[in-house]
């Protein structure tokens, strides 16, 4: 493809007027205009990068590609509308509501031979990349995201919009078959979950923890990784790893045969990251780094970590522990 992908958005809001941004200024694509049901919205955004806003129909008949960046339940439907027109489709996490409309966007993608990229944009990120390169073969994962209570984001559960992001890493990290899944949470300050603390058993045996806050009274993105020979201490917000491992880095007096090492990594653009493989994937054929099996088999564990969570609370609530 010689000229500049025609890009189209759906969704101005917090996070679609990023994905705007990116694409207006990118060298290998051009925006083709934005959707929103918001007019005023639609317009404002529009206005700062000088493109047109259209129906949606519209914006996908003009496009060769289309960014999906709406509320989680119209995910399904604009993304099988792109698709059934031909068009190439980044659809913003979760993939879908359902497996059942997951799996049928799977289907019409490779149906159609389209590229359908799912933004789970921490796989673009630096420190995925630092984990990855030093964390072993993991026998049990500890991660732990929090943050303090915003207003966006509340349509959906704790788990859907926060702790999907961990569970997307783990399941690339550990790359196995997930068997089982064990979850608490609590609904506080909005209608849905706003906390949530789910262990993750794998066909390998291998375990993870995860705990996901919205209404902490701090950021926190931490994660620790344990393998057979080594350890693994990662700090997100400060760019930190430290590794504890068998024969390698500095010696540790108190613990014979074993050594300190510590990295730190660059941040780069995650989200210009996003677009240039989704670009590379429809524009040079390149392989679609999070495809739509990998978003669907983060959507199966956050559903599997929600099912979990009410069967709990219905326990706790038959047993008398909680009040309807």
């Amino acid at each position: 493809m010689t000229d500049r992908l025609r890009v189209g958005v759906i969704g101005a809001g917090h996070f679609g007027r990023f994905h705007i941004l990116k694409v207006a200024a990118s060298e290998r694509a051009a925006l083709a205009g934005i959707a929103d049901p918001n007019a005023a919205r639609a317009g404002e955004v529009a206005a700062e990068v000088g493109t047109q806003v259209l129906p949606v129909a519209e914006l996908i008949a003009v496009s060769d590609a289309i960014i999906i960046a709406a509320p989680a339940e119209a995910h399904f439907p604009l993304a099988r509308q792109a698709m059934l027109e031909g068009k190439h489709v980044l659809i913003e996490k979760p993939i879908a509501a359902t497996l059942e409309e997951a799996r049928e966007l799977a289907r019409l993608a490779s149906e159609k031979a389209l590229v359908l990229q799912v933004g789970h944009l921490e796989r673009f990120s630096s420190a995925f990349a630092a984990v990855s390169a030093n964390m072993g073969r993991p026998l049990y994962i500890e991660a732990t995201r929090i943050a303090p209570f915003k207003p966006r984001g509340t349509d959906v559960s704790v788990i859907l919009d926060i702790m999907i992001h961990d569970l997307d890493l783990v399941l690339a990290l550990l790359d196995a078959p997930l068997e089982s899944v064990d979850a608490v949470g609590a609904a506080v300050a909005s209608e849905h979950e706003d906390i949530a603390s789910a262990r993750l058993h794998f066909a390998t045996g291998a375990v993870a923890t995860l705990t996901a806050s919205r209404i902490a009274m701090k950021t926190e993105r931490k994660m620790r990784v344990f393998a057979q020979d080594s350890f693994l201490s990662v700090d997100f917000a400060n760019r930190k790893l430290f590794q504890v491992a068998r024969g390698e880095g500095t010696p540790i007096p108190t613990n014979p045969g074993f050594g300190l090492r510590e990295f730190s990594w660059t941040d780069h653009d995650n989200l210009a990251a996003e677009h240039a493989a989704f670009i590379a994937s429809v524009a040079d054929g390149a392989p679609v780094l999070v495809d739509a099996a990998a978003g669907t088999r983060a959507l199966s564990a956050a559903l599997d970590v929600a099912r979990s969570m009410q069967q709990r609370r219905a326990r706790m609530i038959a047993s008398g522990l909680l009040r309807l």
